[in-house]
């Protein structure tokens, strides 16, 4: 690993008297989506402490990172984003009679049969952590309660065989459309109550509020930190692990309007907080306030 050689180099300084470099460190701050042994978390918590400064992704990595003596003030949370601007100004125009991208909407659900209130998408990687095997379970689930309604799968991956032959039934709820970004991604947004996504929830959680659909996702331990983005009954869906639980949460919002819009608001308001130039701007004041201790520190000096 690259910081390797940074942190003996920094050691090194210090031994022969020569200025020492600032090292800054950018990631999570703890081990969020798979279980770690004892000696790899203590090894990686050493190696953390050397750090002159830490970017974290969200406020829960800072927390488990002071929670391991690492000085707070010198942890600046970035709120990891992408750049979904883009996305959330095509979904926009989606909403618009009259505009181009109404009626490609239009035209999406024609295609697809689908329904308001009965309409649920799933958009990334056709993967383990994904659990595509529980969203298809789920997907039947709800269709067999609900009559007309229809799942979107956006995606691609080494579980997309499965996605294809789940869809591959004319009496399946599935529509497997692979990979898809952009501009078709907003569409299907604009087409959608709901964003399903079981298993795994990281920078999605973005996704879904530039889209105005919020995730109905499960209480797993193996989220990525962007889950936390996720306010349970305010912008998005949370239950218990459990299939059945997770099938009759989902198919009682889509047949609750009020709920849902509410969640879709709220949604669309936190598409105005997570955005990639308030996470540059957090990275900028990190820099700014870790060269200003370290001025601070050779005044002293």
């Amino acid at each position: 690993m690259e910081m390797y050689p940074l942190f003996l180099r920094r050691q090194l300084a210090g031994v022969s008297g020569s200025t020492t470099p600032l090292i800054a460190l950018w990631g999570h701050g703890r081990t969020y989506t798979k279980p770690v042994r004892r000696p790899e978390t203590a090894a990686k918590n050493t190696l953390t402490r050397r750090a002159s400064w830490f970017f974290a992704y969200t406020q829960g990595g800072a927390d488990y990172l002071a929670s391991r003596g690492y000085p707070r003030q010198h942890i600046t949370v970035v709120r990891n984003c992408i750049d979904a601007e883009p996305l959330a100004h095509i979904r926009e125009l989606a909403s618009k009679p009259g505009t181009k991208e109404f009626s490609e909407a239009a035209a999406l659900r024609t295609r697809h049969h689908l329904q308001h209130g009965r309409t649920a998408l799933f958009v990334g990687g056709l993967d383990t952590p994904k659990r595509i095997p529980l969203l298809l379970e789920t997907a039947q689930r709800m269709a067999d309660a609900l009559p007309g309604f229809r799942l979107l799968v956006a995606g691609t991956g080494a579980h997309r065989p499965l996605v294809d032959a789940a869809a591959s039934s004319t009496a399946s709820p599935v529509v497997a459309l692979g990979h898809t970004t952009g501009r078709n991604m907003a569409l299907l947004g604009a087409v959608s109550d709901i964003m399903l996504m079981p298993g795994r929830v990281g920078l999605c959680a973005v996704d879904s509020f530039a889209l105005r659909t919020p995730i109905v996702t499960t209480a797993w331990p193996w989220h990525a930190p962007e889950f936390e983005y996720l306010e349970n009954g305010r912008n998005a869906i949370i239950t218990p692990d459990d299939p059945a639980a997770y099938a009759a949460t989902a198919h009682a919002l889509l047949a609750d309007e009020s709920r849902l819009r509410s969640l879709h608001i709220s949604c669309q308001k936190d598409a105005d907080v997570y955005t990639i130039d308030a996470m540059a701007a957090r990275f900028s004041e990190g820099l700014l306030a870790m060269l200003s201790e370290r001025q601070k520190k050779r005044g002293r000096g």
